[in-house]
């Protein structure tokens, strides 16, 4: 079943109109017709709509509620990833692997050692495209919210960020083989509904100084086992723990 989001203002009594790019994909791309049903989520709420296509008008879609259900498919926890910018097109593949494991927003961040640099325009044009993609993974995977692909920060800004956030974790692969004993018990004592701030390095790793840098801000150090992960699979790891452990 294919699935849209709107904004709050496109309900209206027993109807949701949907236009734009989504009007155009429904009426001319997927043609659905009226006995098709189809999902629609408003950003925000933890309803499903199901609906079905009452009429196309010029400029929009009319959609006739059919039902409401519950939307229980989100994790009892805001997971904030902090994703260390890496090179190539990587980012794509990690913002559409954290959207379907359930991650609540994307904080890219230019650490020391990130190779990728972003000037305001160029960071500009690739969180639009990295939204993008957000949205894309997260009717796939039928979520219940768009996660937010946030403006680059610099270390200290992205500390800053989850300054008030419950829980702080920060894998480096220089923990020794005995924190897996610390990393287990912190995993599994994180409560439902804490909010869960991840920093995963570059390619290069997090500079020493920003490793300490974090722990003061109280970050806790984490291992991820006896081998070393690339970037793009660091934060997909720590993600799919935490599934299992919150689920």
């Amino acid at each position: 079943m294919y699935r849209f989001f709107v904004e709050p203002s496109a309900l209206c009594g027993e109807n949701i109109f949907v236009e734009g790019n989504d009007f155009n994909h429904i009426k001319n791309v997927l043609r659905i017709k009226s006995n098709e049903e189809i999902s629609i989520v408003i950003n925000g709420d933890d309803k499903e709509y199901r609906c079905h296509v009452e009429k196309y008008e010029e400029d929009r879609a009319v959609l006739k509620i059919r039902f409401i259900k519950e939307n229980d498919v989100e994790l009892p926890n805001k997971i904030y990833l902090f994703q260390c910018l890496p090179k190539a097109d990587k980012m794509e593949l990690i913002i559409q692997k954290a959207v379907e494991l359930g991650v609540y927003e994307i904080i890219p961040v230019a650490s020391k050692r990130a190779v990728v640099k972003l000037d305001d325009k160029k960071a500009a044009n690739k969180i639009s495209r990295w939204n993008g993609v957000s949205e894309a993974a997260a009717k796939q995977a039928k979520r219940a919210v768009i996660p937010e692909i946030k403006m680059p920060m610099n270390f200290k800004e992205a500390l800053n960020y989850c300054e008030d956030m419950d829980i702080k974790i920060l894998p480096y692969e220089l923990c020794s083989n005995e924190a897996m004993d610390k990393t287990r018990e912190l995993f599994s004592n994180i409560k439902s509904g804490e909010s869960v701030a991840i920093f995963i390095g570059p390619e290069g790793g997090f500079d020493d100084a920003e490793v300490e840098f974090a722990v003061n801000s109280g970050f806790k150090t984490v291992t991820l086992g006896k081998r070393i992960l690339r970037t793009e699979t660091a934060g997909m790891t720590v993600l799919s723990w935490l599934v299992y452990l919150l689920e």
